[in-house]
């Protein structure tokens, strides 16, 4: 790869590899300096293409985005909510106990 793009001096790269917990002993530091120059070169290349389309036309709408309607409606009065279950107390439901020894 061509070595035109903008190249990252010393401290950056001390920077990166402070930050990355990265330790240069496996290679020298001309070699990852190289490495490090190349792949933000890739970045220069990405940078030159249009990005300013919204990345959600190319997905078919969906019905997934039509919801019902805000309405208020009402909720079941207290007789019928005692109806639902024989385990209905002093507004609550009861339920079996699922914390201690035996659940």
């Amino acid at each position: 790869m061509a070595t035109q793009h903008k190249q990252i001096d010393e401290e950056t790269l001390e920077n990166l590899l402070y930050l990355s917990r990265l330790s240069p002993e496996s290679t020298d530091m001309a070699t990852l300096k190289k490495q490090v120059d190349d792949i933000v070169g890739y970045f220069d290349i990405l940078s030159k293409y249009d990005d300013s389309e919204n990345p959600y036309d190319a997905y078919p709408s969906t019905e997934a985005d039509k919801l019902r309607g805000d309405t208020v409606v009402e909720g079941l009065a207290m007789p019928d909510v005692k109806k639902i279950s024989k385990d209905f107390m002093d507004g609550y439901f009861q339920v079996p106990k699922v914390i201690g020894g035996g659940a």
